[in-house]
């Protein structure tokens, strides 16, 4: 019985980004993203299925370009960047199109579905070999324990529950 080969992919955090995008007021989208973060992959073929994808966020890097609201957002309201500093993410499957893992916030874990688009694998002007990869799925962020809510006097919900993931990642291979 043969033993496939495999071969690690540090992420190129120049060239990664892990973002959301979530409803305010119902009337318009807030994005952000967090700033500290990392990403492995472990495969055993060009095309990556089956690989396995390992990710880390420190919640406090947090960034959503306004100062009270990322306050807020690390606050026990949400993340609780203070007892809970890190955000994690494992692939428990990956056919190429369609990854299954385990996401973890507030040490809440749950399985999640994200959609992927491979972009394939490039050699850079320095001889790295690079793979890229577009990420997105939504998750209710009550789910993970982020359950701050508050209601318009109107009666519009202030943050939808809903957030919509955005992540392209870049990994280098080593």
């Amino acid at each position: 019985m043969e033993t496939a080969i495999k071969t690690k992919w540090n992420l190129d955090t120049a060239h990664s980004e892990i973002g959301f995008k979530v409803k305010h007021m119902m009337i318009s989208t807030v994005t952000g993203h967090f700033e500290d973060f990392n990403a492995t992959v472990t495969t055993a073929s060009d095309d990556f299925k089956d690989a396995e994808f390992d990710f880390v966020a420190t919640v406090g890097s947090i960034n959503t370009k306004n100062a009270d609201r990322d306050n807020h957002l690390r606050s026990n309201d949400f993340f609780n960047a203070e007892a809970y500093p890190e955000m994690t993410f494992t692939s428990t499957a990956f056919d190429g199109e369609k990854m299954m893992g385990d996401l973890t916030v507030r040490d809440i874990t749950k399985s999640i579905a994200l959609n992927v688009e491979f972009n394939g694998i490039a050699v850079d002007p320095y001889g790295q070999t690079k793979a890229g990869f577009e990420i997105t799925g939504t998750l209710n962020r009550k789910d993970f324990g982020l359950a701050w809510s508050a209601v318009t006097e109107a009666g519009s919900v202030v943050v939808a529950e809903q957030v919509k993931l955005v992540v392209d990642l870049q990994f280098i291979q080593e």
